[in-house]
């Protein structure tokens, strides 16, 4: 059982360089547990927060929505990474960053709509 929701807690939303960043945008959290409920599964969340020094480190956009705690790379387990983009895209069709990844589906909740693929 999660702190934020059934599915999630803070800890997981952590920037990965261990400064302790840890925001969460509510909104973000709420699409996440949507994920999770649809798909029955467990939602890994790859990357949530970043401060600013990892998110460039990792090479993220000086305006990335991870720096506000509004983003996360998601894998979702059994589920293939186009099929979570695809779900995404038809449920929130006009809104949010959503971006396809080989092994994982970005999602944001910018206040427009933002889609990309990253694949090769």
């Amino acid at each position: 059982m999660g702190d934020f929701t059934r599915n999630f807690s803070r800890h997981e939303f952590a920037c990965k360089c261990g400064c302790g960043y840890d925001t969460a945008d509510f909104e973000l959290i709420i699409v996440l547990q949507l994920i999770a409920d649809y798909f029955d599964a467990a939602v890994s969340i790859n990357s949530g927060s970043r401060c600013y020094m990892h998110n460039t480190k990792v090479g993220g956009g000086k305006t990335s929505q991870h720096l506000y705690g509004r983003a996360a790379d998601i894998t979702v387990f059994g589920v293939h990474p186009d099929e979570v983009a695809n779900y995404l895209e038809r449920v929130y069709e006009g809104k949010y960053g959503i971006g396809r990844y080989n092994s994982f589906t970005h999602i944001d909740t910018r206040s427009w709509k933002a889609r990309w693929d990253e694949r090769d």
